[in-house]
């Protein structure tokens, strides 16, 4: 958060600001799923651009790495989840990233996320 306050092409963020309706997949209810980060920001070329942003833990963003039951329900969720906000960023013309611990404390490049 400190780097959105200090980053000067940051135009604005907010936390958990945006509410995106989804079906769940274990109880077909129509229910909303709230992202961790809007960010607007100014690229290097001067457009403006908006992303999405999803914090979690590497074992509960895909499936070939979740061990345990609850971590396997979480990925199925989370996808659920996460085609949605892929629709609604679609809609306005933002993206959606995802992050892992992995992203944040190495500086890597964000986790991608297979459909299965």
């Amino acid at each position: 958060m400190r780097f959105c306050d200090n980053n000067p092409n940051v135009i604005s963020w907010g936390s958990e600001c945006v509410r995106i309706p989804y079906r769940n997949p274990f109880t077909g209810r129509d229910t909303f799923y709230v992202p961790d980060f809007i960010v607007t920001y100014q690229t290097k070329e001067g457009q403006r651009r908006a992303e999405l942003i999803e914090i979690k833990p590497r074992a509960q963003v895909t499936l070939e790495v979740a061990r345990s039951a609850q971590d396997k329900a979480a990925v199925v969720l989370n996808m659920a989840k996460w085609d949605a906000a892929r629709r609604w960023c679609a809609s306005k013309g933002a993206t959606f990233r995802i992050l892992t611990e992995e992203d944040i404390f190495n500086n890597s490049k964000p986790t991608r996320t297979r459909r299965k």
